[in-house]
């Protein structure tokens, strides 16, 4: 275990958490508390935790390169680092959403892509005028299910079957992107 520049002895891990396991999204806010407290000084400023999602929300591209640049130094305090190659880009939503922004680098030097969509947390956002998501990847899902039951079942059930399959396999994948509850 390593703590700041010091290393304890050496041991073995007998158990751990399993990855999708309900204790996994608590056991990372709560060693990520102090990353989540850093905006409480910066006006306008939000970070966002997840399961291993981070999102950082700013007013301004030279405000949101500063937040970057403070959770790197944390988290390299932490000896955890940020995906900048797979996971991590920028997305504008205001009156300016379709002004080309300056490049957003981290202290590594990496440097940020802006985008026009992101998923985070299985919800596409947009950059837009105002906040907005959207529904073209729920509906894809919604036809890939439809279609997978008529092409499995056909005409062979009754219309009963197919829309009671439908309804339980189909629809809660268009309601779910939507902040729809499900019935």
């Amino acid at each position: 275990m390593k703590w700041e520049h010091l290393y304890s002895n050496v041991f073995s891990l007998e158990f751990g958490v399993r990855q999708g396991s309900v204790l996994s999204p608590f056991l990372f806010a709560v060693y990520l508390d102090g990353l989540s407290n850093i905006c409480l000084h910066r006006k306008g400023c939000f970070i966002l935790l997840y399961a291993d999602d981070i999102l950082l929300i700013s007013p301004s591209v030279c405000e949101l390169e500063l937040l970057l640049h403070v959770c790197e130094r944390e988290l390299h305090w932490l000896d955890m680092a940020i995906n900048f190659f797979k996971k991590s880009c920028c997305l504008r939503i205001g009156p300016r959403h379709d002004v080309v922004c300056a490049k957003i680098a981290s202290v590594s030097g990496c440097v940020l892509s802006w985008v026009s969509e992101i998923k985070y947390l299985g919800v596409y956002i947009v950059n837009c005028r105002s906040f907005k998501c959207s529904v073209d990847a729920a509906k894809c899902a919604f036809y890939r299910s439809a279609n997978a039951i008529f092409g499995k079942i056909g005409r062979i059930a009754s219309e009963e079957v197919t829309l009671q399959l439908t309804k339980s396999k189909s629809v809660p994948l268009l309601i779910w992107s939507r902040g729809l509850p499900v019935k």
